[in-house]
């Protein structure tokens, strides 16, 4: 009913609401996208078709990802946080949270840089068409490399984090099997079921 999917959008303190799950996901397959053509695309000569369209992509949906980590920001900091289940020990605690204001850190770094990347000849972003984001400053060879690096280097850190999130919650799933996983796939309140 109408009621309870308003009452399953927002976070409890037993599980995350529909909203936390679908930026979640969303931005899991967003970033795996970008990643795999940001490493394909550095290898491309003018002659390839992709050579300007993977870059425009890249762009637009760099800029996408990049609105919706300020929203999942926002919803993270004006929703309930769901609590810790019982049986994680202390260092899985500080390990997850690490983890997780690590990515909007380095998510946070490599949008910044794709965008002074992509400004650094003072041309505008176009956005899919719609709209162009200007250019806010433009960039010397030198500061553009190092601009470049940065957003590379904090790409594959992403991935070794997402390498980690993701054995993380293998290891809860099946050796561990708590509803860790489950409570990021359904929107509803559930109750840990402690020994």
């Amino acid at each position: 009913p109408l009621s309870q999917l308003i009452m399953n959008i927002r976070n409890t303190t037993n599980g995350f609401g529909l909203v936390s799950i679908i930026l979640h996901w969303l931005m899991a397959l967003l970033i795996i996208g970008l990643f795999i053509s940001g490493y394909y695309m550095v290898d491309l000569d003018y002659y390839s078709k992709w050579y300007n369209l993977l870059p425009w992509w890249h762009i637009a949906v760099g800029v996408t990802t990049f609105l919706l980590l300020l929203l999942r920001i926002i919803w993270r900091w004006t929703n309930p946080r769901p609590a810790a289940l019982s049986s994680y020990h202390g260092w899985e605690k500080t390990a997850a949270g690490i983890t997780h204001y690590a990515f909007y850190v380095l998510l946070l770094l490599i949008s910044v840089t794709g965008y002074f990347i992509t400004t650094a000849k003072g041309a505008p972003i176009d956005f899919f068409g719609w709209f162009d984001i200007p250019a806010l400053t433009r960039l010397d060879a030198g500061p553009a490399e190092w601009a470049g690096k940065i957003h590379e280097y904090a790409a594959y850190a992403v991935a070794g984090l997402f390498a980690l999130h993701v054995g993380a919650t293998v290891k809860h799933h099946f050796i561990d099997k708590d509803i860790t996983f489950i409570r990021i796939l359904k929107p509803t309140d559930i109750k840990e079921n402690k020994p």
